[in-house]
């Protein structure tokens, strides 16, 4: 059984602790750091659920030597646990209810609409980190993808790109430095922004200057567009935590981690079995 079949969309339950910083200045929505590349799919309906079934098998098989290496990756997983204790109970009081109301009042085609929406703004991230990668190939897709859903796609609320066989790649400069051999540090849950690693919690400041949120100058309306990306995905993952069984913590760290080696591998890790 190969680590790919587990590590594929865990990044949905990786995002699951995210809460929304309160941001005067320009920023990265949380949301797009942690959205899988696989777009064939949608992350909310029937296919998502699909997904979670077909993870939640993978992950009984390889999760045993996922958590001993994890345990090793994990020095300060005091502090950590922490950490995790009050975003969670920040989620619980703020952006959880925000995500139950927004998912209640809105009819599915706007929740699919404005997912694509913001996917669409990713895909500027997507496209600088693929040249910094050296991946023309990858970079001349996610540049098609911009064109063609920003144009035909109305603003990128119809994704025309996966439509025409262009699958939607996933990259931050994180997977930048892990793809030219900077490794990924210890793993730490950082207040309100959630799980993440040394390389990864440096490589967020970067991230922000490929987004389009920082360029605007009205304040509040960059907030309410970051304030929307969150609640977005929030409300894509309240399905996804009645799959998540034992310690919450040790879950989504795993899950986490092995997304991320996932994805700076673009795939090709050694199975374990």
């Amino acid at each position: 059984m190969s680590l790919r079949c587990f590590a594929d969309r865990t990044a949905l339950f990786a995002a699951e602790r995210f809460i929304l910083p309160v941001l005067a200045c320009g920023g990265v929505a949380p949301a797009s750091l942690f959205r899988s590349g696989v777009s064939a799919m949608p992350v909310t309906g029937a296919g998502f659920i699909k997904r979670l079934a077909q993870l939640s098998v993978c992950a009984g098989m390889v999760l045993v030597p996922v958590v001993a290496q994890a345990a090793e990756d994990d020095p300060w997983e005091g502090v950590n646990r922490a950490i995790f204790r009050f975003n969670d109970v920040v989620d619980t009081y703020t952006l959880k209810p925000l995500a139950k109301g927004y998912q209640y009042v809105a009819p599915q085609f706007v929740e699919d609409g404005v997912h694509n929406f913001f996917n669409n703004i990713g895909e500027v991230g997507n496209l600088a980190n693929n040249i910094l990668q050296a991946k023309p190939a990858a970079a001349g897709v996610d540049t098609a993808r911009l064109i063609f859903n920003t144009t035909f796609g109305l603003l990128g609320f119809i994704d025309v790109g996966t439509h025409m066989g262009l699958q939607r790649n996933d990259e931050d400069f994180g997977q930048t430095l892990g793809y030219w051999g900077v490794g990924s540090g210890p793993f730490v849950v950082l207040p309100l922004l959630g799980p993440s690693t040394v390389r990864d919690a440096f490589a967020k400041v970067p991230d922000t200057y490929t987004t389009p949120y920082r360029y605007i100058d009205h304040v509040p309306t960059r907030n309410t567009a970051l304030g929307v990306n969150l609640v977005d995905t929030r409300a894509s993952l309240l399905s996804a935590e009645r799959m998540i069984s034992g310690d919450r913590y040790t879950f989504i760290r795993n899950a986490y981690l092995q997304n991320r080696e996932f994805k700076v591998k673009d795939g090709q890790v050694e199975d374990d079995f």
